[in-house]
């Protein structure tokens, strides 16, 4: 994970177990009432008097020491946090792992760069291609937790289980450290369940022969429609001809209606025995927009 994380352009931090209920209040909108800590006998300094029970304060308040110094930051943690267990001597210490980014999206070069800020789905595309290297499946769905924007908050399930939230931090919250501009995008996620769904084994199979198609379908849903979802319908529709699909562009305008968006998928069919013959595709095209009508309400964007 560590590694991967590297190639994907992130530092590892490693920050302080030793903190107050104070500080990771600071993460929180309301009030509620303060939740149990492991709390030390002897503490060395004020502000260090009990274990974390999360990784992303301690994350945070690094971005808001170096906010000032780099355009770019994207951090990411891996270690324990610890939680009392009633009756017994010893916490919990389950392992976390925590990703904060802000900034631009490229640092200045000579070659011409992607100006724009780092956003909620760069943040998601960092743990879509750290969950496709673990080999593990999962599902984005949109949810409403503290300490992110409502509308840019989503839960991260892998099978039946949520492993944790990812977001863009509350601008109310920003601005108790500091960071008011850009927004800063953070995920907190529980490891044990994540490694327990990664696969002891892959299976390989070999490179065809035959030649791709490809095409590009662009499908008109309501805006609530998760993109996921339309993928599920169009994979499960295609069957074991479609080799490859991505999304590659989203829009909403006057063009398609209010309440409308449009979803274009670029999908690559291929048959490991055979060259696919246009009346095939043709099938597999009729399956999907059949399949999107039925399920999703979907139709293709003219």
């Amino acid at each position: 994970m560590r590694l991967a994380l590297v190639r994907l352009g992130l530092q590892e931090a490693v920050t302080y177990r030793l903190t107050s209920p104070e500080r990771e209040a600071s993460l929180r909108l309301a009030a509620r009432p303060e939740a149990e800590y492991v709390r030390l006998a002897n503490p060395i300094a004020a502000d260090r008097v009990v274990m974390r029970r999360q990784i992303l304060p301690g994350l945070v308040e690094s971005v808001e020491r170096n906010a000032r110094l780099r355009e770019r930051i994207a951090f990411f943690e891996i270690g324990p946090v610890f939680l009392p267990r009633p009756g017994a001597d010893l916490p919990d210490e389950p392992a976390r792992l925590g990703i904060v980014m802000t900034g631009r999206r490229e640092l200045p070069g000579w070659q011409p760069e992607d100006a724009g800020l780092l956003g909620f789905f760069d943040l998601k595309g960092v743990l879509e291609q750290l969950l496709a290297e673990l080999h593990v499946s999962a599902r984005f769905e949109p949810a409403q937790v503290e300490p992110f924007l409502p509308g840019k908050c989503a839960a991260v399930q892998v099978g039946e289980t949520v492993i944790g939230w990812m977001g863009e931090l509350h601008p109310l919250l920003a601005q108790r450290y500091d960071l008011a501009a850009p927004a800063l995008q953070a995920a907190e996620l529980d490891l044990a369940p994540l490694l327990a769904a990664m696969p002891l084994r892959q299976d390989l199979a070999p490179v065809s022969p035959y030649p791709p198609v490809l095409e590009d379908l662009a499908v008109v849903v309501d805006e609530k429609v998760p993109a996921g979802r339309v993928e599920a319908v169009i994979r499960e529709a295609a069957g074991e001809l479609l080799e490859r699909i991505q999304l590659f562009d989203l829009y909403q305008g006057e063009q398609i209606g209010a309440g409308k968006k449009s979803l274009a998928y670029a999908l690559v069919y291929r048959s490991t025995d055979r060259t696919l013959t246009d009346d095939e595709v043709r099938a597999v095209r009729e399956r999907i927009v059949r399949a999107l009508r039925e399920q999703v309400g979907g139709s293709l964007r003219q």
